[in-house]
């Protein structure tokens, strides 16, 4: 199985090219659409929704992610071989949310062989057809990562520094990480910091309460709930938390546990 994860959005034709080149090398590899409607060049967008996707694929599946803005630069093509999957994108933070201890890099690799690119003389603008979709394909057909370019250093990869939650007068402190397009905003908190004990969360000088679904809040009020990403997060009953409390990608949120 390869998965695709871009910013191509599906106005152009650039998603389905990179398809038709995969199917040239591999037509019996599934193909399966993360998502390509991250916001343009977004890259800490793309690292959250890559982060909390990739745990439900089969062992084996091959994630090629493209959310490229030094596409052409001097920025590194990679590959990373995971211990059950296997990552195929730009070395720009993008892949940093997936990487932890209890999930180590096995290899690492630049992809500077250009027998597995579609063409020895890649377009500037577009790696996502003539590098990482050929890569990836390559890859779902069984050839060796070690086949593909040099060997490099994983703690050379690029990360992102998003804040970190951490505790500060018996509240946790944290940040809105992404806004899905419902408008809900989710935070960096993990649900195993609250332990089912979310009494409210402060934003600015608001307090939302904490409940368990959305509806436990009044038509249009807000709530603070764990969503089913594993994260503290912030809703409107029927509505669009982002639009009506005006808040964005790095606003700081508190935690009150009850």
């Amino acid at each position: 199985m390869l998965t695709l994860l871009t910013d191509f959005g599906s106005h152009d034709v650039y998603v389905g090219v990179m398809k038709g080149v995969i199917a040239c090398i591999n037509p019996k590899v599934t193909i399966v659409d993360l998502t390509h409607e991250i916001p343009s060049q977004d890259i800490a967008a793309a690292r959250f929704c890559l982060m909390n996707a990739y745990p439900y694929f089969p062992q084996g599946t091959v994630h090629v992610a493209v959310v490229d803005p030094g596409v052409g630069s001097a920025r590194r093509a990679i590959a990373l071989q995971m211990p059950h999957f296997t990552l195929v994108g730009p070395d720009n933070g993008l892949f940093s949310g997936v990487l932890s201890p209890e999930n180590p890099i096995l290899a690492a690799v630049e992809l500077s062989n250009s027998d597995y690119w579609r063409t020895p003389d890649p377009s500037t603008t577009f790696h996502g057809r003539d590098i990482f979709a050929p890569v990836g394909a390559h890859l779902s057909k069984g050839v060796p990562l070690e086949d593909l370019g040099p060997a490099i250093d994983p703690r050379t990869l690029v990360t992102l520094d998003l804040p970190q939650c951490q505790w500060q007068n018996q509240e946790i402190v944290g940040c809105i990480q992404y806004i899905d397009r419902f408008g809900n905003l989710i935070t960096n908190i993990p649900a195993s910091l609250v332990m089912g004990k979310l009494g409210s969360v402060g934003v600015g000088d608001r307090m939302i309460p904490g409940g368990n679904t959305y509806s436990d809040a009044p038509k249009g009020g807000p709530v603070a709930l764990v969503g089913s990403h594993g994260w503290v997060e912030i809703a409107i009953n029927g509505g669009n938390a982002s639009y009506t409390l005006q808040l964005a990608v790095g606003a700081t949120v508190r935690v009150r546990l009850s």
